[in-house]
């Protein structure tokens, strides 16, 4: 029986809904979960205060539109953490700032080359405070980062942002911060809807996928993403970031077309994930320790964009109902794992022709794409993974693209 708080166990809080409780009632709905972590998209002054001495950590957002002013401009830095940060620590505990939201994959060449001087604008006005001094910087990424990933050893960035990355990582291995990361096993079933690649995607028993690199096994899509970006970090010298993965989850909803997406397998995806993340084995390049891991989301978002799936993400519904039970009440106990029904959701078809293993097919995004972010200009959370070096997105060509990159995760060689 879990009676406590995990520290490694989080929940991501988009606030794109005109439905969501006060914030007070959030609070008490937290404190009855292990829950630890609170990630939010932005800075709401009244969620920030009302977390004040519960010991939940919070990660604050600057949205994308903000990071041009912060790099160019040290005293809007500090403007920002004067009115974000420093009425509300060290009673609420910030833990970090994420300055944007998958900037580097946002199609804008301008947000990549402002992200690092936003970042050590926001540290440097941080540190100016006592209260704030021990408040992280860091920035929020898609998978689309990579450009390989198969096997999980040969995890590899994509050289076309591996400019600006490198100057970011030196900045978080300088600092101490996490690299934050978006890792989405629904979507590798979705390209992939075979019931091995399910019970892989699920967490449940499957015969083991082998990394021929590394001589290591994998058992579940999780561990597979988290590790490649591991062997990406460390290719590229920086062994000591740690990895924080920002967003995850498994909607329990979507359209017809939309296979996967139902309430089984999002119980079976964040029941197991809880569990596996409790259990404290780790994955099979970081063993005996649990990546601190945001679940996707703690509530459905009504107002988002997009297919159904997109309004579906949530644990609970917004009058704070359970959508199903994944486990996070503090009266639950670890069990085996959750095993969901045969999906009954429509056949996807095959897999797109010419993609072995989990390398990513050449060409996999059409350039020319658009993507919609969110109504107050935000990017959507679920999040593009797709990379478009030279291009701005649509969520239609996100969810292709989104999907050709995850087709590279869910193909391991037989």
């Amino acid at each position: 029986v879990f009676t406590e708080s995990q520290s490694f166990i989080g929940v991501n809080y988009g606030q794109v809904a005109d439905n969501l409780p006060p914030p007070s009632e959030t609070v008490s709905l937290l404190q009855s979960t292990t829950i630890s972590k609170f990630r939010l998209y932005g800075a709401d002054p009244a969620v920030i205060q009302s977390l004040a001495g519960t010991n939940i950590s919070l990660v604050l957002g600057v949205s994308n539109s903000d990071i041009a002013s912060l790099a160019s401009d040290p005293v809007a830095a500090s403007n920002w953490v004067a009115a974000n940060v420093l009425p509300y620590a060290p009673a609420s505990s910030i833990s970090v700032v994420s300055v944007g939201n998958e900037a580097l994959n946002s199609g804008d060449s301008s947000l990549a080359s402002n992200l690092l001087p936003a970042m050590q604008n926001l540290r440097s006005a941080l540190s100016a405070s006592a209260a704030a001094s021990g408040v992280k910087v860091s920035t929020v990424h898609t998978m689309a980062v990579l450009s390989q990933s198969d096997p999980p050893s040969s995890g590899a960035f994509h050289p076309d942002i591996t400019a600006d990355l490198t100057g970011i990582l030196g900045f978080l291995r300088d600092t101490g911060s996490p690299f934050m990361i978006n890792p989405y096993p629904f979507f590798a079933y979705r390209s992939d809807p075979r019931p091995e690649t399910l019970a892989f995607c699920l967490f449940q028993p499957n015969s083991g996928r082998l990394d021929a690199g590394s001589k290591l096994t994998y058992t579940n899509m999780f561990d597979a993403q988290v590790d490649a970006v591991r062997s990406a970090l460390d290719a590229l010298g920086f062994p000591e970031v740690e990895i924080v993965v920002a967003e995850t989850g498994w909607p329990y909803q979507g359209d017809p077309d939309e296979v996967g997406a139902s309430v089984d397998n999002a119980k079976a995806f964040n029941g197991n994930l809880v569990a596996h993340l409790r259990s404290l084995v780790g994955t099979p390049l970081m063993p005996g320790r649990s990546v601190d891991t945001y679940i996707f989301a703690l509530y459905d978002e009504d107002l988002k964009p997009g297919p159904a799936s997109e309004r579906s993400f949530g644990l609970y519904r917004a009058d704070q109902t359970m959508n199903y039970d994944a486990g996070l009440a503090k009266s639950t106990s670890s069990s085996s794992p959750i095993t969901a029904p045969a999906s009954t959701s429509t056949d996807a078809g095959p897999p797109p022709a010419g993609v072995t293993g989990l390398t990513q097919p050449a060409g996999w995004c059409e350039s020319g794409a658009t993507l919609q972010g969110s109504a107050d200009g935000r990017p959507t959370q679920a999040g593009a993974q797709c990379y478009i070096p030279n291009a701005v997105r649509s969520r239609t060509a996100l969810g292709a693209c989104r999907l050709l990159l995850y087709v590279t995760l869910a193909l391991l060689l037989t």
